[in-house]
Formats: C-alpha cells, structure tokens, sequence
C-alpha cells in the first residue's frame, strides 16, 4: 500500500485519541461472552472466601452501609445491599426481558410449543424444591419458608451459558433463559405475596398508570432515552411502594419493548445516500444541510 492509498485509509477512520489505548482493549474484553461468566465466577470465590474469614463481619457490615437521599422530613434509604438487589437487579431483568421478548416475537420461542415446554419446565423447577423443602421440614420452626427455595439464580445461569459460549446449541441457551425467567418472575412474585408485606393498592395503581403512560409515549413516538429512564424509574418507585419486590418493573418494562422496525431500511438507505451525495469542500465547516444530514445518519 503506497502513501496515498494509507493516508486515505487513515482520513477514512474517526481520528485516534490516546484514550483509545485503555478503552479499546476493555471494549474487546466486555464483547466476548465468557468474560462476563468469568467476572461472576471470580467475584463469587471472593466473596465466599471473605464471608468465611476472620473478615467476615466487617465484609457484611459494608453491604449493610446505608445509601439513601435525605432532603428536610423528606428521606428515602436503604442499606447497600438492598439497593443492588432491589435497583440493580431490575436493571439486569430488563436486560434479560429484552432478550426474552426477542425470541418471543423473532426467535424460537415463536413456536407456542417450545415455549409451552419452556413454561412447564419453570413450574417444575419452582414445585418440586418446595415440596422437597416441605417434606423435609415437615413439623419443624422453618416449614413456612418454603417459597425461599423456588427461585433459580438466573445470573448464574446465564454466567454459565456465557463460560460455554458457542460449545451448546443455541436451542439449549434459549430454553435454558427462558425457564430461568419465567422461574424467577414466578417466585418473585410468591414471595412478594406470601411474604411481602401487606399490599398498597395505591402505590399499585400508580404503577399501572405509569406503565399506560409508558405504553402511550411508545405509540406517540417519543423516542427520548431519558425520558423513558424517568419514567421508568417512577413506576420503580410505586412498585416498590406496593409491597411488591421491584425487580418485577424490569421484566415489565422489558417485555413491553416494541420489537416493530423505526427506520425502514429503504429509508435508511435514501438517508445514507444523502450523505455521500455531497463533495468535500468549504460547505462543510458550520451548521449546513450536509452536517445535519450526517448526524441524522
């Protein structure tokens, strides 16, 4: 390659920054899989080998640390530890719902049979541990604690899936997250029943109106991030306010996702064709068509 053909190589590329060296080999690592699968399997021995040392007790104090806002008789908290299961968790469900409601509407879960299979198999994996946490409990202090054992840890499910990556069918991976949703959503809202507190039925209807409200900005078209965050964040709120463990907003807001194309791609095209369309020279410096054509590319 001769000196022209390189420096038209390079001018065709976003110039480099020195940031580059340290984001782009991060960026490479966080695309493969099994490096997610790795991070939980590495922070899980450390934490159980903290919780078994003479550190234990400091270790747990930590996750016991309050975190909260605190604004004149206005105070909404809790401990560090709850605002991961509760706040972070319902981040990572949405995650997981969004992939969900792609294999219903795109994927292998299309076929009602295969999600019926899916389905059973979930009601299977809740039933069968209570009844064994049952029949071993039988008569004892902790008998009523059987809803305890229905949940399957769906982050470990999918950090193995990620640490075998393409070595599994991708039929067996979808199964596999689909019943470990379906089995979570499931036991989750058990023990937001049988053992949350009384419901709120205000802090509920809030909720359902926050989702409709989410519905209708989808049909308008708002298209804006941040707004969505907000409003998903309030109904977060309310449903936390209801008694009902919060974690069940991420799965609702997930699966009410529109899968339905935005942009066609006859129209993306006719866009992208705009962009080339116009000659390098004095016009582009400024606020001109071609510019805001590109940033609407």
């Amino acid at each position: 390659m001769n000196n022209g053909q390189q420096s038209q190589t390079d001018i065709s590329r976003l110039p480099k920054e020195l940031i580059d060296w340290l984001t782009k080999p991060v960026t490479r690592v966080l695309r493969i899989e099994a490096a997610a699968g790795a991070v939980l399997l590495l922070f899980t021995l450390i934490a159980l080998f903290l919780s078994n040392s003479p550190w234990a007790i400091p270790f747990t104090e930590v996750w016991e640390t309050e975190v909260g806002i605190h604004i004149g008789s206005l105070e909404y908290g809790r401990s560090l530890r709850e605002w991961i299961n509760d706040a972070l968790m319902t981040l990572f469900f949405f995650v997981v719902a969004l992939e969900l409601k792609r294999e219903l509407v795109l994927g292998e879960l299309r076929n009602p049979r295969i999600a019926a299979l899916s389905i059973a198999a979930a009601v299977g994996g809740m039933l069968v541990p209570a009844l064994f946490y049952l029949m071993l409990q039988s008569g004892q202090p902790g008998q009523s604690g059987w809803g305890t054992v229905m949940a399957t840890d769906t982050a470990f499910v999918i950090g193995c899936l990620a640490l075998l990556g393409t070595r599994i069918p991708q039929s067996l991976r979808i199964f596999m997250l689909s019943l470990a949703i379906v089995d979570d959503i499931g036991a989750v809202l058990v023990v937001a029943i049988g053992y949350g507190s009384d419901i709120h039925w205000k802090g509920l209807a809030m909720a359902a109106v926050g989702i409709v409200i989410v519905r209708a900005m989808a049909l308008l078209g708002v298209r804006s991030m941040v707004i969505f965050f907000l409003a998903g964040g309030l109904i977060w709120v309310a449903v936390d306010a209801s008694g009902i463990h919060a974690t069940v907003t991420g799965v609702i807001l997930g699966l009410m996702t529109p899968t339905s194309k935005w942009v066609s791609d006859e129209r993306l095209h006719a866009i992208l064709d705009q962009v080339v369309a116009y000659p390098p020279g004095d016009h582009w410096s400024g606020d001109t068509e071609d510019r805001k054509t590109l940033r609407l590319a």
